[in-house]
């Protein structure tokens, strides 16, 4: 865990990330006891279902309440009355125990979930770069050592390995595709540990077939690994089934091809955002988000790999970024210029 630091905190606050919340992570420790919460099959999930003192809980049950309130619609309390929180569960598994909070509405059973975690500054600044850089937009807030995330919906990617991957149904090619695409996502702005069960697949029915997204759902490991390898999805045995598809489905040239459609694109949002993508660099190179050794290591196996010694003069992993989407998106910036010089020509 990192701290959030006096700069960072000033960039969330102006763009609208921090704000006053009724109920903080703390808040959520203060349970009694709990009981494992198993799936459907009788499976450990690995999280507990927390329960919590009658004196406590209807503060904290309101107060739960008002934050999805303020998460999904800028706080306006008039849709709450129908609200309540189903069940909080609670994760020991992992660096960050988070709270899985199941918000439901009493009208129709229908039911949603946010997160409450410990606000660390390696996670926020993945949060704000999947923002900015991916196809997806993020809501989050913090409030001084209280993350809050919203719930990202898909099919845990470990999952569709298990039971989509061979279904009939299931477009090889087309997923072969956005693989590849996500995999140059995470290496561009150095997104690690994407193993399976770090992101969840959006299966979209299209003409006459089905389009796939692969998300991140899991943003603690933005900038902190050493080995290169550990930013490209590929290289993890967690998702060496979808490798194989890729390889099998897929030539170097088409490979080549998804990778520059997937730059160009990203080139195209840094353009748009350039002056918050800016801004949450210059904070980031001046933080400190992952320890000595493996600043020295990254900056050495990108320096090696690229042939550039300019990431040897890094002394950040913040700084890393910003060089290296400099390194990966400068052909595609420089495109995006001339061609906008010829229209406005």
């Amino acid at each position: 865990m990192f701290p959030v630091r006096d700069a960072l905190r000033c960039y969330l606050k102006t763009h609208g990330r921090e704000i006053k919340l009724p109920v903080t992570y703390n808040d959520l420790l203060h349970m009694t006891y709990s009981i494992p919460l198993l799936d459907k099959q009788g499976n450990d999930t690995l999280w507990e279902t927390a329960m919590y003192d009658m004196r406590e809980w209807e503060h904290i049950r309101k107060g739960l309440v008002q934050m999805y309130a303020i998460l999904k619609t800028e706080g306006d309390l008039t849709f709450t009355s129908h609200l309540d929180v189903a069940r909080i569960d609670y994760c020991s598994f992992g660096n960050s125990n988070p709270f899985r909070i199941r918000i439901v509405n009493k009208f129709n059973d229908n039911y949603d979930h946010y997160y409450i975690k410990i606000a660390d500054a390696s996670r926020i600044y993945g949060l704000e770069l999947e923002h900015i850089l991916s196809p997806n937009r993020i809501t989050y807030l913090i409030s001084q050592n209280t993350l809050v995330e919203e719930h990202i919906p898909g099919i845990p990617g470990d999952l569709f390995i298990e039971h989509y991957l061979n279904d009939p149904h299931t477009n090889k090619i087309r997923l072969a595709k956005e693989f590849v695409k996500f995999n140059e996502r995470c290496f561009v702005r150095l997104l690690g540990d994407m193993r399976s069960y770090n992101f969840v697949v959006n299966i979209t029915p299209d003409i006459e077939d089905y389009q796939y997204r692969i998300r991140a759902i899991d943003f603690d490991q933005q900038s902190y690994e050493g080995r290169k390898n550990l930013y490209m999805p590929q290289f993890f045995k967690e998702n060496r089934a979808l490798v194989e598809v890729c390889l099998k489905h897929l030539n170097i040239e088409s490979i080549h091809q998804y990778q520059a459609e997937e730059r160009t694109i990203m080139a195209f949002r840094v353009a748009s955002s350039r002056f918050r993508l800016m801004e949450l660099l210059n904070i980031m190179s001046k933080d400190r988000i992952s320890v000595p050794d493996k600043l020295a290591q990254l900056k050495a196996e990108l320096g090696d790999y690229f042939g550039n010694t300019q990431f040897y003069k890094c002394s950040s992993m913040g700084q890393l970024v910003k060089r290296h989407l400099k390194q990966t998106l400068q052909k595609n910036l420089k495109l995006i210029q001339k061609n906008l010089g010829k229209f406005e020509d």
